[in-house]
């Protein structure tokens, strides 16, 4: 008997490590992902901006600036400049072609030139993996000096969408596993927390959460229900600092109630049938919540 009991301890445990680390690996993969992503993207815009740059030489203009890039959507920018300028399809396709058909993250896009006052597509064109889907006009024709907007819409990559896809379909299985290894081990926990947790010596005073008592000397004091969930939670970390926010989740926002000062309330008639002894007090800790002092 005592044998097996072990070996069952032996394979929960086992069980349970196993769970922590697909969990910290999953998480790991995820952050990396999403580091090395971010890195892509901010390369990605200062390739746009040097896309910029060069289109400004080729209008003849080496003074003005580039305006920085925004970002209007998830896969979207717009390069905007200090002043008009004028530019060949041929050379802008080319440019841009040259800066992001070997960069990290592009795959497919659309690249739109509007016109500053009326948003209207000066020119387009798009450029793909696949060539036959790529659609290009119009090449061969200076377009007039005028304010210019490059719009470059990129097609979400599926490598990082599956990626993420893994992911997150990983999660929901670990956390079935882990839902019903905890479900067989919790029962026997709570029955054991449950005994030990009835009653509590708190200085002089004998508190019995169970029957929602304070005894002190044959002299019994009772409790309210809310009393006595806000006294076991000190109880159960006597000197402790008890964040405010905690004890209000704790008692009344799991309920679906969410109250302001009630908290102080309940606090202030703990405070006065705990004066029976006067080594036990509910001090404010400023600024973070409480602390059940029990001075020996």
């Amino acid at each position: 008997m005592y044998h097996s009991r072990n070996h069952l301890f032996g394979k929960r445990k086992y069980l349970f490590g196993l769970i922590l680390l697909l969990f910290v690996s999953v998480i790991c993969v995820a952050f990396s992902t999403e580091d090395s992503n971010d890195f892509d993207i901010a390369k990605r815009e200062v390739l746009l901006r040097k896309i910029g740059h060069e289109l400004l030489l080729q209008s003849g203009d080496n003074t003005s600036r580039v305006l920085p890039v925004k970002k209007i959507a998830e896969n979207e920018y717009q390069i905007t400049f200090e002043n008009d300028l004028t530019f060949q399809p041929d050379s802008l396709m080319n440019t841009t072609r040259h800066f992001l058909d070997k960069a990290p993250l592009v795959g497919d896009y659309i690249v739109n030139v509007l016109n500053c006052s009326n948003g209207s597509v000066a020119y387009g064109y798009t450029i793909s993996k696949n060539k036959e889907d790529e659609i290009v006009a119009c090449t061969g024709r200076s377009q007039p000096r005028a304010c210019y907007i490059i719009n470059i819409k990129f097609k979400p990559t599926g490598i990082n969408t599956a990626k993420n896809g893994y992911l997150l379909a990983s999660l929901p299985f670990l956390a079935f596993v882990g839902f019903v290894f905890f479900k067989s081990v919790k029962p026997r926990r709570v029955l054991r927390d449950n005994h030990h947790a009835n009653k509590f010596t708190l200085g002089s005073v004998l508190f019995d959460a169970k029957n929602r008592k304070l005894i002190i000397n044959e002299k019994t004091i009772d409790l309210t229900g809310t009393e006595t969930r806000v006294l076991l939670i000190f109880a159960l970390s006597p000197n402790e600092i008890i964040e405010r926010s905690r004890l209000q989740k704790e008692i009344w926002e799991d309920d679906g109630v969410i109250v302001g000062r009630s908290l102080d309330m309940f606090i202030s008639k703990l405070r006065k049938k705990l004066e029976i002894d006067p080594n036990i007090k509910i001090v404010v800790i400023r600024g973070k919540g409480y602390r059940l002092e029990i001075s020996s």
